[in-house]
């Protein structure tokens, strides 16, 4: 699907499987999500520009690459995206974060915002929203709609399961977010879970229902 980057890396795909396993404990599903959010990081922020730099190695001067221009801004979803942002920042520690919480209503199924925090200059900076699960894609277009209210133009999702209904929602909305996740499952329930999907993931990360 166009604006889709579906991450096959064996690593990126055992750790899913391990994540769609209902016998899996919170602390093996906490850990997993960190991990593969890690290995998604490393995809999304495959293209950033860099520039030269004048280096001290221990034998002599060179230059070498360096990641040029403002750092990023992750923006994890309350609450689910939270394991998710800790583990791209093992990879970017040096990335702000912005925080927006939004849940989803479980009768419209629609997107209710209860709060929004971003760096001061974020619209000046590369923005990674991410989020577990792209399920109907209410929350994932609620979200980037109040960070281009911000005044953020240039956003990336990554999520670790999509599906398409939620795929199509959003590329319909924002065509110019592209989207990275581990796998695309074709359906959604009658409660907009994901099938097969893997569940809620805040409730499987926190040990809550």
């Amino acid at each position: 699907m166009d604006g889709l980057t579906i991450v096959g890396h064996p690593l990126v795909q055992h750790k899913l499987t391990l994540l769609r396993d209902r016998n899996s404990s919170i602390q093996l599903f906490r850990t997993v999500v960190r991990e593969t959010a890690t290995l998604l990081c490393y995809e999304v922020t495959r293209d950033l520009p860099t520039e030269l730099v004048e280096i001290e190695t221990p034998v002599a001067a060179t230059r070498a690459p360096a990641i040029s221009g403002k750092k990023l801004v992750f923006a994890p979803i309350l609450r689910a995206g939270l394991a998710m942002a800790e583990g791209m920042l093992d990879l970017v520690p040096s990335a702000r974060v912005a925080h927006i919480g939004l849940y989803r209503d479980p009768f419209s199924l629609q997107a209710v915002e209860y709060y929004f925090k971003t760096p001061d200059d974020v619209g000046d900076r590369l923005v990674v929203v991410v989020d577990p699960m792209l399920a109907t894609g209410h929350t994932a277009v609620a979200a980037i709609d109040r960070l281009k209210e911000a005044g953020v133009s240039d956003m990336r999702f990554v999520c670790l399961l999509a599906a398409r209904p939620g795929v199509e929602a959003l590329r319909s909305a924002h065509p110019d977010v592209p989207i990275w996740a581990a796998a695309m499952d074709e359906e959604l329930n009658d409660h907009g879970y994901i099938i097969p999907g893997l569940g809620d993931a805040g409730d499987r990360t926190y040990g809550t229902r």
